[in-house]
């Protein structure tokens, strides 16, 4: 791994990477784009994009630092019997688990109060739990295969990981929230 701290070598590392990420946020943006009359149809729909895609994306962070700092340490192995591995993604689950519902009924109280409640109470809790639980599953796999590809191309997984698990979510994020919608609304 390198460890020269210039501003070529760290240009050199992530110009790549956010311009690829840069693309990946076009497609997110064209995917919100094509539902947009059934988020402001639904205003409990539109509050829980950001809050979503934004929770996925702490997520996300929260796993890529766990396992950026087991790399420095020397403890990661990237085996499926990896105790700190598998441990680490089931608690980012169980933590969308719980979070997610919370998200929800957040969302439907919020536009409750404003007096603009389309969706009835399970629906949004549906939605926002389907889709919440499927975007930290793949945040999971987004996180391993990240900071895996960071080891093999020697790149420090603390400054790779985290943008491209980010970045990542909000277009997953807005993807399966998207399907959550198509299904269950």
């Amino acid at each position: 791994m390198s460890t020269a701290w210039t501003v070529r070598a760290i240009t050199r590392a992530m110009l790549p990477v956010l311009l690829l990420l840069t693309l990946v946020e076009i497609g997110s943006g064209l995917v919100l784009g094509s539902f947009e009359s059934t988020l402001l149809q639904y205003p409990s729909l539109l509050v829980l994009v950001p809050v979503t895609i934004g929770t996925a994306g702490n997520l996300g962070s929260i796993l890529a630092a766990r396992l950026s700092t087991a790399f420095h340490l020397g403890t990661l192995s990237f085996a499926l019997d990896d105790a700190a591995l598998v441990g680490n993604a089931v608690a980012i689950v169980a933590l969308a688990a719980t979070m997610f519902p919370l998200v929800g009924f957040g969302a439907w109280g919020l536009t409750a109060l404003l007096g603009s409640t389309a969706l009835p109470l399970s629906t949004v809790l549906v939605v926002s739990l389907a889709s919440g639980l499927s975007l930290a599953v793949l945040a999971v796999a987004v996180t391993v295969v990240a900071t895996y590809a960071a080891y093999r191309f020697e790149l420090d997984p603390d400054d790779v990981v985290i943008p491209v698990v980010t970045n990542t979510c909000d277009v997953l994020g807005v993807v399966l929230l998207y399907l959550a919608v198509l299904a269950f609304v």
